[in-house]
Formats: structure tokens, sequence, C-alpha cells
């Protein structure tokens, strides 16, 4: 009944399906969210990426996703190994969902980890070519079966106030999958990444920002801007 994960390297078109369909659960989600949303970031006096984080894994919790009775690690906020249903295919799947929060001039990238990623990050830092592994496996191993490894990175984008701070949009973004590798950066030229604020000359750990523009260059709905009540959000294909 399930197909085995790893043989998607094979079948790279239904492996974008899937991470297509988690990006719509997530959006979805998040929509349906986002007048509570901007609310709780107007009460709140939390750090903003707490808030961020709250608003993430209450979106998904009133939604609902399938849920297979196995815990998941890794550094991201919102966990989940749930059973994708297709009229062809059933596939288990490990949904890492990362949030962040950050002002509005800050909305064009997401900073992230080799921990919250299964590519290899390939850039250009300071003249010098980057090909640095990601520590996700593009396929988890459990209990209850090998997993997909699907990673969404959503964030909130905010105005500042001494009053209270206004949540201007939210991105939702949808990194693929390790075996996608050659179709989103394949090189450190053809890339998806900027270099992390982060200094390696102090010893910092490794950060990279995925840019949401140079992502959508390769397929438009892997990132998806909802904007605020009431302000319609239609889904970019």
């Amino acid at each position: 009944m399930f197909i085995s994960p790893e043989t998607l390297a094979h079948d790279l078109d239904r492996l974008e399906g899937i991470e297509k369909g988690s990006v719509r659960l997530v959006a979805q989600a998040l929509f349906d969210f986002r007048s509570t949303a901007a609310e709780i970031f107007r009460r709140e006096r939390d750090l903003e990426a707490d808030i961020g984080e709250d608003i993430t894994r209450e979106a998904l919790d009133r939604i609902g996703v399938s849920k297979i009775e196995v815990r998941l690690f890794g550094k991201m906020d919102y966990k989940r190994a749930r059973y994708v249903f297709n009229k062809d295919y059933a596939v288990r799947q490990a949904l890492f969902v990362d949030s962040k929060a950050e002002k509005i001039a800050g909305q064009a990238t997401a900073t992230l980890q080799t921990a919250q990623t299964s590519m290899r990050i390939r850039h250009v830092r300071a003249g010098i070519e980057v090909d640095e592994p990601g520590k996700l496996p593009p396929v988890i191993e459990t209990e209850a079966g090998r997993c997909l490894t699907t990673t969404i990175f959503v964030k909130c984008n905010y105005e500042e106030s001494r009053h209270a701070n206004r949540l201007s949009s939210i991105t939702v973004a949808g990194l693929p999958n390790g075996m996608l590798q050659d179709r989103y950066n394949p090189n450190p030229q053809e890339t998806i990444w900027r270099a992390g604020r982060n200094a390696p000359t102090r010893g910092e750990p490794f950060r990279v920002r995925l840019v949401f523009e140079l992502l959508k260059r390769k397929a438009r709905w892997r990132v998806q801007v909802i904007p605020m009540h009431p302000k319609p959000f239609d889904w970019e294909d």
C-alpha cells in the first residue's frame, strides 16, 4: 500500500507533488488562522520568535493532520510523522515546520541551520564557493517505517511599534527535499541561498539565508505570501 520514499529519487515529479500538497496544507492552515494570528501578535508581549512558533503550532493543530505515533527529533518547531494519501499511492512523511518572525525589512529571506535541511547548501560567499551538507536525511527511519522528509518555513513579517507590533503578512516556503538537489541547487552559481548572519572567523555556527525570490523562480508554488484580513489570498501556481 505504501510506496518506499527513497524510490521517489526516480520519480521527482511525484516528489514535487507531495511537497506541493504539503505547502498547500500549511498555507491553508495559516490563512484560516490569520485573523487570530494578527490578534495574538498585537496582544502578546513574548519574543516575536516565540509568538511565531505559537501561531504555527496552533494553526496546524486547528486544521488537523493525520498522525503516526512516533517521535521525530530535530531543530524544528513543529514535527509530525503523518500519512499522505493520494488516489494512486500512500507515503509516510516526516513533516517539519519551522517558524520565523522578523521585521518587514527582512521579509525576503529566512535564516536556517544545516540541521533544518536535507539539501546541500551550495552558494558563493565572499568569492569562495560553499558546499555545506544539510544534516537532515532525505528519508528518516522510524519504528513505524521510513518517512519522507519535508521541511517548510513559516515567516511572520511584522511592523514594529512602541505600543503593539502589527503582523503584516505570513510567508510560507517549501524547501525542496535533498533528492531534488539538481533541480534547485546543482552548483554554487545556480542557487537559492545567500550567506547567513554568522562570522566564520569567530567560529560562529554555520547559517544560511533561503532567498524566497530565487526559490520562486524555480517553482512559484513553493513560496506563498498570505496577507492579513480582509485582503484576499490567491494561491500562486
